[in-house]
């Protein structure tokens, strides 16, 4: 029987703020991996300074897995040090409880405060954000960094929903959320294009800008690793009502597209009327990685 013909199969996609020590990456997803739940993509990212996993599990699976991953993750990062472009406010950044149709919504809710109640036990300062709380965005926590945020816990102004009010500066914190599938998605800008220029296309096309794509979060960055190319880096909320393809005509409005690149799992529906000479790496689905 295929994984996700089980009412109880939930992912987590936990985010974490490590993307080129191989032998680090390695470890951590070892440790994610070592209590149940099945490992079905690594992605890592030297600019980004960022590795995405994804696991698939049963309801009861999923927060050992998170424990286990954060421990590891605790053992190996220390941000203090130099932690590349992405913007992060912990080594374990984010943990969403991912439910693939509305029927597992509720599990996945339930599997999310547990983990964040188990995290909070392992020493860690839990914020949820999504549907689990107040509607709160990851983007409004980590606005100014984690040394923002250690401010604003400190003022007050803020409580971790689990776990130890103070924060540990080399580990920081860890936001968990339940929520359905979420697409990241990055689109490369063809020489010459600027980093100024990503910047300028990932303010017009994300949900609060001119030309707004509902459900789109948009940054522009620079790839030194890769020849200090310019990208729009997106994460698309709802792959129905904006597919992929659409996010690719709203950048190309503006400049030449030079490729994308998909970071962990999309489901297949998302790369529907995908131009097909756009070419995408990494390109991978739910549903071949469940074996559907």
């Amino acid at each position: 029987m295929p994984l996700d013909a089980s009412d109880e199969l939930l992912l987590t996609i936990p985010n974490v703020s490590e993307g080129r020590d191989h032998h680090v990456i390695s470890a951590i997803g070892e440790a994610f991996g070592s209590t149940g739940a099945r490992l079905l993509d690594v992605h890592s990212d030297a600019d980004h300074h960022r590795t995405v996993y994804t696991l698939a599990g049963a309801v009861g699976e999923i927060a050992p897995a998170l424990v286990a991953g954060a421990r590891a993750c605790r053992e190996h990062i220390d941000l203090r040090r130099e932690r590349g472009s992405h913007p992060h406010v912990g080594a374990l950044d984010v943990a969403p409880v991912v439910y693939l149709d509305a029927g597992r919504r509720g599990p996945a809710c339930a599997e999310a405060l547990v983990a964040g109640e188990e995290l909070g036990r392992a020493g860690l300062p839990v914020f949820l954000y999504g549907e689990l709380v107040d509607g709160r965005t990851r983007a409004q926590l980590r606005r100014g960094g984690l040394s923002a945020l250690v401010e604003r816990v400190a003022a007050g102004d803020l409580v971790a929903d689990f776990g130890p009010d103070a924060i540990d500066p080399r580990y920081g914190v860890v936001l968990v959320a339940a929520r359905p599938p979420l697409v990241a998605f990055n689109i490369e800008l063809a020489p010459p294009a600027t980093v100024q220029d990503a910047r300028s296309i990932a303010a017009a096309i994300r949900e609060t800008g001119p030309e707004g794509l509902p459900g789109v979060r948009a940054i522009g960055l620079e790839l030194p690793a890769r020849g200090g190319i310019a990208q729009v880096s997106t994460n698309v909320e709802d792959h129905l009502a904006v597919p992929l393809a659409r996010v690719v005509a709203a950048v190309a409005r503006h400049l030449p597209v030079a490729g994308c690149e998909l970071v962990g799992l999309a489901p297949a529906v998302a790369f529907d009327g995908f131009p097909s000479d756009v070419h995408v790496r990494n390109r991978r689905t739910v549903e071949d990685a469940l074996g559907a």
